[in-house]
């Protein structure tokens, strides 16, 4: 189960999209706030080459962050948010904006077998395989028609470093132990290119969806807008 109090903290950002992940699920753009387009009625253009790299999952088997052998459907649309499991402000209300697309995309299984979600944490020290199990068994879902969701860790800050300088991802320690970062998530299509970055105020589940529809559109040739 998911923990109650991190919920109730994603409530008071989410507002909308918690109601929806308690069953009383309103209209997308409602959910938003904001008006989100039909799948395939819009582009995303490729941003840049996404970033590998060395990462461990839940077992502390060796993997690529990219790799086919990640939980999932290959080749599958990858949501990568990178967090830290000790971060007490904006990581829990990522991780609930990821529970609740993981709901959302259980509800149509032939996009969830498309998609899989992958959060990395940038504390290696602190987030081993054994914590990031641990915090995988709080969020995810037991729904088998959920995308497959991926909770990394890296052997080290050397293994770190060049991840975090590819998604331009910045991480300053603080005193006690806590991280100063700002929150981002990435979109990557089935090329390894990312098509949309995300911030925590435009995480939206129900428009990242559709941005997954809109790539799975432009890969079966059927879209009216295909990435260049």
């Amino acid at each position: 189960m998911r923990p109650a109090a991190l919920l109730g903290l994603a409530a008071l950002a989410l507002g909308a999209a918690a109601r929806a992940h308690d069953g009383h699920a309103p209209r997308p753009e409602a959910a938003a706030g904001f008006p989100i387009p039909p799948p395939g009625s819009y582009r995303l253009p490729p941003i840049k080459p996404a970033g590998g790299g060395a990462v461990l999952d839940e077992a502390g088997r060796s993997r690529d962050l990219l790799g086919r052998d990640l939980p999932g459907d290959t080749p599958g649309i990858t949501v990568l948010a990178l967090i830290y499991t000790r971060c007490g402000d904006v990581c829990p209300l990522a991780s609930a904006g990821m529970a609740r697309l993981q709901d959302l995309a259980a509800t149509d299984p032939a996009v969830a077998r498309r998609m899989r979600l992958v959060t990395l944490s940038f504390d290696p020290e602190h987030d081993t395989p054994e914590v990031m199990r641990s915090f995988a068994a709080a969020w995810r879902s037991a729904d088998p028609a959920a995308p497959a969701w991926a909770f990394l860790t890296t052997p080290g800050r050397d293994a770190l470093a060049p991840i975090l300088a590819a998604y331009g991802q910045r991480v300053d320690a603080r005193p006690g132990g806590t991280l100063n970062h700002v929150f981002r998530a990435f979109l990557i299509d089935t090329g390894g290119r990312v098509r949309n970055i995300y911030s925590l105020d435009v995480f939206e589940p129900s428009l990242i969806l559709t941005d997954i529809r809109t790539l799975l559109l432009e890969d079966a040739g059927s879209g009216g807008a295909r990435g260049r």
